[in-house]
């Protein structure tokens, strides 16, 4: 599997993403520029990443300006096609600009920027994964009938919980309509999530919880 990590101006987490892929995963990773548009060195086996930061500053809207750049338009029709696509903060809120997944991003619900550990039930793991979050519009919302579908499809990949994985309301950093952390598309090649997984890859830093949800994620098969 390769993987293209896409690059737009602003964003901060890009580097990040390929030395977690590359070094800490050892897979082979391609820097995508935001204005070209070919993806044919890549087949549907492989994923395109979409990764944090403010793409364009978000002065429109987070993710609005990027949904419309050139390789989004590249990325759009190897999502269709059926190539993986992962989205991490900045880049989740640009997979749901693209109506690649439903639902928005809001401001979070203290109005304020978080950037902390937090803990997330997924996956099937034995005890929460502590992953880091760093965004100030986290907030998942979709409206009820949106939420029923997604939960009753198994579509919510991640919600917040706390460290013993009790999903509460207090283990819930910004808000999330049903401690929504991560979500995937219906056809199950599509995912966004809110904290950063590539944040959590290098023993060094004392936690590798952010590999299992990459290695989980991304070479997952997509459901019949």
């Amino acid at each position: 599997m390769k993987f293209g990590v896409v690059v737009f101006p602003g964003s901060n987490c890009d580097r990040d993403m390929k030395d977690a892929l590359q070094n800490d995963l050892g897979q082979e990773v391609i820097m995508l520029w935001h204005k070209d548009k070919d993806l044919s060195m890549f087949t549907t086996e492989d994923c395109i990443v979409l990764p944090g930061g403010f793409s364009y500053g978000d002065y429109l809207r987070c993710g609005a300006v990027a949904r419309f750049s050139p390789m989004m338009e590249s990325v759009i029709e190897f999502a269709n096609r059926g190539g993986k696509v992962l989205g991490v903060c900045n880049g989740f809120q640009v997979l749901c600009e693209a109506h690649l997944l439903p639902g928005a991003l809001l401001r979070n619900a203290n109005q304020q920027f978080i950037c902390k550990n937090v803990y997330l039930k997924g996956l099937d793991t034995d005890k929460p994964l502590m992953i880091p979050i760093a965004h100030g519009e986290g907030r998942y919302y979709a409206d009820e009938a949106t939420l029923d579908k997604l939960e009753a499809n198994d579509q919510v990949i991640f919600r917040y919980c706390d460290e013993n994985g009790e999903i509460t309301d207090s283990a819930n950093p910004n808000g999330a309509s049903r401690n929504i952390a991560g979500i995937r598309n219906e056809a199950g090649n599509v995912f966004g999530m809110m904290p950063h997984p590539e944040r959590a890859c290098s023993a060094e830093l004392g936690n590798i919880d952010g590999r299992l949800i990459l290695e989980a994620l991304l070479r997952s098969k997509q459901p019949a």
